[in-house]
């Protein structure tokens, strides 16, 4: 028997964007509702791991935010060109990694998740203290039941 949430089920929506559920990740969040909308997350970190900015930026809304370093980026179209970029430069190699501290359902179609974690470099095995950073996520939930990253914003967190 199949539990249905208002959020879809976390190994369907990540089996359709072609990322491995990695069920360590959900941490204490385990209400169906509370996994899937980390799957908004997860797929970035997959993203990362293949550097692949196409699939970074496709899991933003159309007039997605992020605020990468100092550069405010406001379209999905301007972060996967941001993402291409770095991916091929600076950024080339790199990788997320990160967990989930909260999660509130605002409304229906709106969470805001707050994780921490940070930018590992290629070298890296674990997020450095300069690195490490607490993240803010909007998930919206569409009428179609796509969920996709309105805004991400990151601030450093220092030791």
């Amino acid at each position: 028997m199949t539990t249905r949430t208002s959020w879809g089920a976390a190994s369907t929506i990540l089996s359709a964007a072609g990322v491995s559920e990695d069920t360590s990740y959900y941490r204490g969040y385990t209400g169906e509702d509370e996994k899937a909308a980390l799957t908004v997350p997860m797929r970035i970190q997959a993203a990362w791991a293949a550097n692949d900015a196409d699939a970074f930026a496709d899991v933003f809304a159309d007039n997605g935010s992020l605020l990468m370093r100092d550069d405010q980026l406001t379209s999905r179209e301007e972060i996967r060109s941001y993402m291409a970029r770095a991916f091929q430069g600076p950024l080339a190699g790199a990788r997320v990694k990160g967990w989930p501290v909260e999660i509130k359902f605002l409304t229906d179609e709106v969470a805001v998740v707050i994780t921490e974690g940070g930018i590992m470099l290629p070298e890296d095995t674990e997020v450095s203290a300069a690195n490490f950073i607490r993240a803010t996520w909007v998930i919206a939930r569409s009428p179609d039941g796509a969920l996709k990253l309105v805004s991400h914003q990151s601030s450093p967190i220092k030791a």
